[in-house]
């Protein structure tokens, strides 16, 4: 099998011929760090370990021009609108060319992120208009929702525009919503303002037969699962989480195989060693294999206060674990 037919199986809880492994998205800084430690100078991680390529397809969500003053009335919200026009030129990829001309054969998986969230979606970069945006859902919850809406259909046509051209494999839904101990809005109002502004988006997902839609998750956003759930997500893929309360042997037993999921594996565990790795993969990875529809992968980008030491412990336990 190659890459993409494993990543395929894997999500129709097939039977793939290994479980796929993903890179965590290891950056330069990383590897000049490790070459220190002993990483071969020109190295190449993929030709160290089995590493199955997936490209993530990124599209420009950002008003043109940048706003400068949000919209604070309705009225205002024109602005938005006009800053969101999704046939420019610019808001497809670089190397989108490159994934048509390549259309059904290629051999990896191609995922298209397709929405950035709530608070991203809200101009949310700082903590003046974090705490703008939190004031407005209570006093102008309209102004929230007309916000959300121009969002989704903008993205609903930037989508369309793209899948006409690419059969991808999966969409991912970027929700940076949650502290350690909950997310910052609740699941009434996610629903609310944020799930109901997925609809024509979703819709036109769904028309294409994207079968994988992913939402990928930041710290604790448990009480979401049932919403995400509900409204057609098929896929969670939480990042730098409370490992505790998403814990996904504890998640898989409470939503079943109604939820693939992707990640799952501290972060935390590579950096204090060997003992704490070998119980991390040894205790969670087998039992989610055996029901299938997972793939795992350490719960975040990998850092420089990750020793390369404790990176190949990891990669070739989590080789051996899986194919046992």
């Amino acid at each position: 099998m190659n890459s993409r037919e494993r990543f395929l199986e894997v999500m129709r809880y097939g039977r793939p011929d290994r479980v796929p492994y993903f890179e965590e998205g290891i950056r330069k800084e990383v590897l000049k760090t490790w070459r220190k430690q002993g990483l071969p100078r020109g190295a190449q991680l993929s030709q160290m370990f089995p590493t199955d390529r997936h490209e993530e397809m990124e599209v420009d969500v950002d008003p043109h021009p940048t706003i400068e003053r949000w919209p604070a009335t309705l009225a205002e919200l024109e602005v938005l609108r006009r800053g969101l026009d999704p046939y420019e030129n610019r808001r497809l990829p670089e190397d989108f060319s490159d994934h048509v001309r390549v259309g059904e054969a290629r051999d990896y998986a191609l995922m298209l992120r397709v929405h950035r969230g709530f608070f991203l979606s809200m101009g949310v970069y700082g903590w003046k208009r974090f705490s703008a945006v939190i004031q407005l859902l209570m006093d102008d919850p309209e102004l929230v929702r007309a916000s959300m809406a121009i969002r989704g259909e903008f993205a609903a046509r930037l989508a369309e525009r793209v899948l006409q051209k690419v059969s991808v494999d999966a969409v991912i839904f970027s929700e940076p919503i949650g502290g350690n101990d909950r997310p910052l809005i609740s699941p009434r109002m996610y629903e609310e303002f944020v799930l109901k502004s997925y609809e024509p988006l979703l819709a036109t997902i769904r028309q294409h037969g994207v079968e994988t839609i992913i939402l990928r998750t930041y710290a604790n956003a448990r009480v979401l699962i049932p919403s995400m759930l509900k409204w057609g997500f098929t896929c969670l893929w939480a990042c730098e989480v409370n490992a505790e309360a998403m814990d996904y042997r504890d998640i898989r037993r409470e939503f079943g195989r109604d939820l693939r999921l992707i990640g799952g594996l501290d972060l935390d565990a590579l950096r204090h060693g060997e003992e704490a790795i070998r119980r991390e993969i040894e205790e969670k990875v087998p039992p989610l294999l055996t029901e299938g529809g997972y793939i795992p992968l350490a719960d975040g980008r990998i850092r420089d206060d990750v020793t390369f030491e404790n990176y190949t412990y990891y990669r070739r336990l989590l080789e051996k674990v899986t194919q046992m």
